[in-house]
């Protein structure tokens, strides 16, 4: 029987904590209501008073019904090709055409009207789903309490509407109240973020109790707010209701396109509306990329222009001389040339004006040697070449359905000149499915798996790692084993340790210790659980796999959380005394959210006995220092543990908490409430001063170790790929020691590669940084930075002649900031691209993105990068190339690359398959296309010399005219579409095809022209 499931009604945000702090007030000197960038003001329920603002309607397509033509034809004629062939046929209007208008004009309207049909097509197609979405209903409020649907693209800024449970939110809407009594909402944002994971929303209580639609007959208020902008995450505002004024946040927008879940209904006042949204705000096209070879093919162009008019030039000279020549004592030599009729076009009598003439004559007549269809081919073989690489099963991920999708069909060619790749690791190289697998608790380690990452560095000193050497002795080994083998396999749960299963951990000499650890790990989150309401299962949606992997650890140990509302977190705990499972309840008083920059995050609770503790987890880069003194107990041994995991490959966190008396809680709250409320662009510094002030003086607990799996077939590929000649670059957030060690799991360091490590570890380093002194930091930083990157190139430099041996670079975030800087940035480059491998350790997106632009710049070669995270949207828009991986954090690097893919090895199949294929299909297909053009119009240049270059055509019209656009062009394109110069099993298992792609230079535009020129001359005197 199919188990009927319920979600628990709350879900923390990130400024959840703002619903807990009461009523807000907007005195103080943070308030900028009314000042610049805070100017709209908004008459809730007021018809009539917003027509000032944009209207509801969204247009997202290029062309209006009267701009088409116009703006279209611009569009096209802004090639000089097209309009150079545009001043061709009005000239051919004239007596000076050496054929007719009609054949003359017939071409280029072929081509300009299929490249407009397609545009109008594309543009219809957007129109159609503007029309679609402008015509959504809605409940608006239409006076005396009476809602009636209405279209999307009739609300007005202030209008009250009710959306009902599954539907989008037609604008951006101040939530006023919800069918939930404290007015709260679920709130998808799939089509934001990406995210696929709830999101809790509430109205402010003053306005909660609007729950009828009677309830609007006579409401009335005013919002005054920050003016349109492209930021999701941010909301500033005040409500002035009742002769009061409270303020506003992220957490009572609810964004158009956004889906209301889980609820049954919401009122809510439009704030933004049509363009104005932030949803369209952020609507921006992705940066312009164009290939290396198109860049090449425009110098072909302008070079076949030269060449052009060159022979038309050197033809008028010799026209001019035969004109000159042809009179003998007066009278004409060649009486079929009509001496009676002469006219100006050719006149002996008048030379320089007939030379002049014959040259816009020649370059009409020659005008071939400019391939008018090119550009419209290349298109429509980029679009065939990106339908290959979609409908491609090898790159199809069925676990996921999902397949390989090119979102955009100017790179195909691209992929096959790839220098560099610069990836991610967690998601991208690693299968971001984290799982529970070690951990140190009060000094003590726990925990008997074996990572990857140990089977992987055990292999490389070829010595298989024994369960004796990892466990202890092979009785307690094969005891353990066979109890994990008996039970079913938990996901994101692969801890085994007899010492803390069931209920064991009782027993342990720091039992208390223990069980506040497994205490922090089950409320210390913002996890939702769901009870299979059948069976009594609790399953867990969390904000990331780590966090589901730490409750559900918790729960197999004892601690098992199964409830949370707006105010409060149940959890199920082993009892040592009973030795049962009992039912306590936490009163959950603040949530100190987790982001990049604190790279920690904290609850405050109040247990059961009145005790207020602030739970804490985070990085240990910033965790121990906040340790207080008598906190330290197991510092030592925790660290040393620390280190071990890293080597194993593992992520881990830290985990320390800290017992609060209520005058101390009391100021915090009010500082924490006054920084929530206060109507600033700088709140979230506000909150952090606040926040840091209070994680202070932690206890110790221990450590977390999870680990996140790699991919399958990543090794192999990036064997593969480093074998065909292209370097990989692993940028990550992880602690030095753990990318290394997944560094060796990958392939990316192999054995006999010898290691350069930058980091700023020195003891000199240390003792300034206790000092803190900034300035003496930052100079012995920068001096420490550039002097191991000098030692570094000397040791490059001086290996060099005595062996080949390859070299790795592993840099540390710290010092990865001064080495970007102006003054080193390029010292850091050139040492970087003579290593064979790159790892950028505790990169931040930003990071990320800076050394992405200056391989980019600096090298001129051509960069990919690959990640699956919002933190690397910044990096794959940098790169010549971005791969987005369609993974588990959400679809925000998906919405941002170029090309998507599920796995990170059908990267190996997409460069150097379907890249060697599309650039050689595509570099061929030009320089066929050059080809045929040349030989055509060294054909005419060749009849002109034996027709005493009188202008006269060798062929019929409509031969010359047809020649490029139909007699000759299907079989450059079926080239381009299908041509393999090798197939697929040869590329797979041999990469000395695809280092000859990316280095021969098949693409080059001296390359292309020259072979065209010298078949041409060949073949002339053949």
């Amino acid at each position: 029987m199919r188990g009927r499931r319920r979600m628990r009604k709350i879900r923390l945000s990130k400024i959840y904590s703002f619903a807990l702090c009461g009523k807000g007030t907007l005195e103080g000197e943070h308030s900028q209501i009314g000042g610049q960038g805070f100017s709209r003001v908004v008459f809730c329920n007021e018809e009539g008073v917003m027509q000032n603002y944009s209207d509801n309607s969204v247009r997202s397509t290029k062309y209006t019904a009267v701009s088409f033509l116009p703006k279209s034809l611009f569009e096209q004629f802004r090639r000089v090709a097209n309009f150079y062939f545009l001043v061709i046929g009005v000239l051919a209007m004239t007596k000076l055409a050496p054929y007719t208008a009609v054949s003359a004009i017939v071409p280029l309207c072929v081509i300009v009207g299929a490249t407009m049909i397609k545009e109008g097509i594309e543009d219809w197609r957007r129109k159609t789903q503007d029309i679609e979405v402008n015509n959504r209903k809605v409940k608006v409020h239409k006076g005396d309490g009476v809602f009636e649907y209405t279209e999307w693209k009739n609300l007005r800024v202030g209008n009250i509407v009710k959306v009902e449970k599954d539907n989008f939110f037609p604008a951006d809407l101040l939530l006023l109240s919800s069918s939930y009594e404290d007015a709260v909402c679920y709130v998808e944002t799939m089509n934001l973020d990406g995210e696929t994971n709830l999101k809790l929303k509430q109205g402010l209580d003053v306005t909660s109790s609007l729950q009828d639609d009677s309830n609007f007959r006579d409401f009335k208020a005013v919002v005054k707010c920050e003016d349109p902008n492209a930021n999701l995450y941010s909301f500033i505002g005040s409500l002035e209701f009742e002769e009061q004024k409270y303020p506003l946040s992220p957490q009572q927008l609810l964004l158009r396109d956004s889906k209301l879940r889980n609820t049954d209904y919401v009122f809510g006042a439009i704030i933004f509306t049509g363009h104005d949204t932030k949803v369209i705000q952020n609507s921006t096209d992705p940066p312009s990329k164009r290939s290396k070879i198109e860049r090449k093919m425009d110098r072909i162009i302008y070079f076949l222009f030269c060449l052009l008019f060159l022979i038309a030039f050197v033809g008028s000279i010799l026209f001019g001389i035969a004109t000159k020549d042809e009179l003998d004592n007066g009278v004409m030599k060649r009486w079929y040339l009509r001496p009676d009729d002469s006219t100006i076009f050719f006149d002996p009598k008048r030379v320089a004006s007939a030379a002049i003439f014959h040259f816009l004559t020649a370059l009409m007549l020659y005008g071939f040697f400019i391939p008018i269809s090119l550009y419209f081919s290349i298109e429509l073989v980029k679009v065939l070449q990106s339908i290959f690489i979609n409908q491609d099963v090898h790159m199809y991920y069925e676990e996921a359905d999902k397949p390989a999708h090119a979102r955009t069909s100017n790179l195909n060619e691209e992929l096959g000149q790839v220098d560099t790749i610069l990836s991610d690791k967690t998601g991208t190289l690693t299968c971001n499915s984290m799982e529970f697998i070690k951990c140190s608790i009060a000094g003590v380690a726990y925990g008997q798996g074996v990572t990857e990452v140990e089977q992987a560095m055990d292999r490389k000193i070829g010595s298989p790692l024994t369960h004796e050497q990892v466990y202890g002795t092979e009785s307690e080994s094969d005891e353990n084993r066979k109890s994990s083998d008996r039970k079913t396999r938990i996901k994101g749960f692969n801890f085994t340790d007899e010492r803390i299963m069931n209920g064991n951990w009782v027993n342990e000499p720091h039992a208390d210790v223990i069980q506040k650890f497994f205490r922090v790990l089950a409320i210390c989150h913002t996890a939702i659980p769901e009870v299979d309401e059948d069976t009594g299962n609790v399953s867990y949606e969390a904000e990331s796999p780590d966090e589901a992997a730490f409750v559900i650890s918790a729960k197999e140990i004892g601690f098992e959380f199964f409830k949370r509302t707006q105010t409060s977190l149940s959890v199920n705990e082993w009892d040592p005394v009973s030795g049962n499972k009992v039912e306590r309840m936490y009163q959950l008083l603040n949530v100190l959210e987790f982001n990049s920059s604190r790279k920690r995050m904290s609850v405050i609770v109040k247990d059961e006995e009145g005790r207020i503790s602030l739970l804490c987890k985070g990085a240990d880069s910033v965790m121990f220092e906040r340790l207080a003194l008598n906190g330290r107990e197991f510092e030592d041994k925790t660290l040393e543990h620390v280190q071990q995991y890293a080597d194993a490959g593992l992520r881990t966190l830290i985990l320390a908490y800290r017992e609060l008396d209520e005058n101390e809680y009391k100021e915090f709250n009010n500082a924490f409430y006054e920084a929530k409320n206060s109507v600033t662009a700088d709140q979230e510094t506000l909150i952090e001063e606040v926040s840091n002030k209070i994680e202070r003086n932690l206890i110790l607990l221990g450590a977390t170790a999870v680990e996140d799996k790699l991919q399958n077939g990543v090794p192999d590929c990036i064997e593969k790929l480093a074998r065909a000649g292209i370097k990989i670059w692993v940028l990550t957030g992880d602690k030095m020691e753990t990318a290394i060690n997944i560094g060796f799991s990958c392939c990316l360091l192999r054995q006999g590669m010898r290691q350069i490590i930058i980091h700023l570890d020195a003891p000199e380093i240390q003792a300034l940084e206790k000092g803190g002194d900034k300035m003496a930091i930052s100079k012995a930083s920068r001096e420490s930075v550039l002097r191991q990157i000098s030692e570094a190139a000397l040791q490059l430099t001086a290996s060099r002649g005595a062996s080949q041996q390859a070299f790795a670079l592993i840099i540390d975030g710290k010092s990865l900031a001064y080495a970007l800087d102006d003054s080193m940035k390029n010292l850091f480059l050139e040492l970087a691209i003579r290593c064979a491998s790159v790892i950028c350790c505790r990169s931040s997106p930003k990071q990320k993105a800076l050394v992405t632009k200056l391989v980019k710049s600096g090298t001129r070669k051509t960069t990919l990068a690959i990640g699956d995270g919002a933190n690397d949207v910044g990096m794959l828009q940098e790169a010549d190339i971005g791969i987005g991986i369609s993974g588990f954090e959400g679809m925000q690097a998906v919405m941002s690359s170029d090309i998507a893919i599920a796995q990170f090895w059908y990267l190996e199949r997409l460069l150097l398959v379907h890249g060697h294929w599309c650039y050689r299909r595509m570099s061929s297909m030009i320089c066929y296309f050059f080809y045929k053009n040349i030989t055509f119009g060294f054909t005419l240049f060749l009849y002109e010399v034996y027709a005493s270059f009188s202008g006269e055509p060798a062929y019929n019209d409509w031969f010359l005219s047809l020649y490029s656009i139909l007699f000759s062009s299907l079989p450059v394109i079926a080239l381009g579409v299908f041509d393999q110069d090798v197939s697929a099993s040869f590329l797979n298992y041999t990469n000395k095809e695809c280092k000859m792609s990316s280095s021969a230079g098949a693409g080059s535009s001296a390359g292309c022209s020259t072979d065209s020129l010298v078949r041409q001359w060949f073949s002339s005197f053949a």
